[in-house]
């Protein structure tokens, strides 16, 4: 078995996994990654092993496991769009559980990926179609949310979900883009994972923090609102992933159009 490794950090990563044999050659690409996100998706890959050999046993498609990640999506909008309707500000249990959700819906478009390839019925086809429907299932998400904040008037807040939504379809289309101009435009740390995570992360952890303290807020004299209240562990983390996904937006700018015209010269 044959790796290809660019950083001591890799290798040590690697040295761990090696004894799964469940990395497939063609996979050399993800062990290039920083020590941490190689782990991670090795160790996604090995616990959701069994998932996929049931899929393969049982007929279902890469296209599916997508298409339900898109459903989980809608689901967890709907608990967001449900709880702004019909709980009060200070319940945030559904707001935790469509965190969980949106960590599961994230799950699966790990997993789809990993079960075309495994199934060996990956195709160009079957990657568009996967694009497409991750942006349409990040768009829910992120609708849910914003109507959520709106609805109990963290506006700010909301604004900073917008952006996070800008930024968010800004990186994958400056990937896009460069990419079918014929640069590889990966770079920078805001992934859609990444992307997951943080916000899956920060509203279940709202929805947990909620449930041992309530609803808590300090105030200052000095700050219109709140320096900091229960709201804020799910509303902070989406602050940062606003700032940080434009970043990346602009990193991978940056990096695709420096690509391109050395192309050029």
């Amino acid at each position: 078995m044959h790796y290809k490794l660019k950083n001591r950090s890799s290798i040590r990563i690697l040295n761990i996994y090696l004894e799964y044999p469940y990395l497939r050659k063609e996979e050399t690409t993800y062990i290039t990654m920083s020590g941490w996100k190689a782990a991670g998706r090795s160790l996604v890959y090995y616990v959701f092993t069994p998932f996929v050999n049931f899929c393969i046993k049982f007929g279902i498609s890469a296209n599916m496991i997508t298409v339900l990640g898109l459903l989980l999506n809608l689901l967890a909008a709907g608990f967001l769009v449900y709880a702004a309707e019909l709980q009060t500000r200070d319940n945030y249990s559904l707001l935790g559980w469509a965190g969980f959700t949106i960590l599961i819906a994230g799950l699966m478009d790990m997993v789809d990926g990993r079960l075309a390839r495994v199934s060996q019925s990956d195709s160009n086809s079957g990657a568009l179609f996967d694009s497409v429907i991750d942006r349409y299932s990040e768009m829910f998400m992120f609708l849910g949310i914003c109507y959520y904040l709106i609805s109990y008037d963290y506006f700010l807040s909301s604004l900073f979900a917008f952006i996070a939504m800008i930024g968010s379809v800004m990186v994958s289309y400056t990937r896009a883009r460069a990419e079918g101009l014929g640069v590889d435009c990966s770079v920078g740390s805001m992934q859609r994972p990444e992307r997951v995570m943080i916000v899956g992360f920060a509203a279940m952890f709202c929805g947990i923090t909620s449930g041992f303290v309530g609803d808590v807020k300090v105030d200052v004299d000095w700050l219109p609102f709140p320096l900091f209240e229960t709201m804020t562990v799910f509303t902070l983390p989406l602050a940062i992933l606003a700032i940080l996904a434009n970043v990346t937006a602009f990193q991978r700018l940056n990096y695709g159009t420096k690509q391109l015209d050395q192309n050029v010269s």
